[in-house]
């Protein structure tokens, strides 16, 4: 199976870059303010957990497309082995007012399975989407809520 490099998210690089002591170096490399009594460890215990919310997300999100073509597959083959049948059967039996009364019933059953086909490829990518979207939306309420708290603590002087 090929590589998909959106589930091949390096989680372990991404904290080392938020980790308290390259925070640290780049405030210093960028001659920032120093805050005394800032909590930049929470700040930067939140950014992982934030990062990692999204690729909880993307990897849920990759999850529901791979399924959906899997899916798509599975539909194609079935509708190819129908098509298949339909046209042996047209070709070979009754009268030709039979094989338009035939040619038309299949035509009403393809045309009814792929809208039913449709309508569960909807609600797949709808169940997916929703999954990442909880995801994301949880960890932006709890995100905002480790900020307020940082940000209300007494600073230490």
């Amino acid at each position: 199976m090929a590589k998909n490099p959106f589930l091949d998210f390096d989680m372990q690089g991404m904290q080392k870059m938020f980790d308290m002591q390259s925070m640290q170096k780049m405030m210093g490399d960028m001659k920032m303010p120093v805050m005394p009594g800032f909590d930049w460890e929470a700040m930067m215990a939140a950014n992982r957990k934030n990062l990692e919310a999204f690729a909880q997300a993307n990897q849920l999100a990759a999850e529901g497309a791979q399924a959906i073509f899997r899916r798509q597959g599975e539909i194609l083959k079935g509708a190819m082995e129908d098509a298949n049948r339909s046209i042996k059967t047209m070709l070979t039996d009754g009268t030709p007012e039979d094989r338009v009364a035939h040619q038309t019933e299949a035509m009403k059953t393809a045309f009814e399975a792929a809208i039913a086909n449709y309508r569960e490829m909807m609600e797949m990518a709808s169940k997916s989407n929703a999954e990442a979207l909880a995801v994301v939306s949880k960890r932006v309420s709890e995100s905002l809520d480790e900020v307020k708290s940082v940000l209300a603590k007494p600073v230490r002087k």
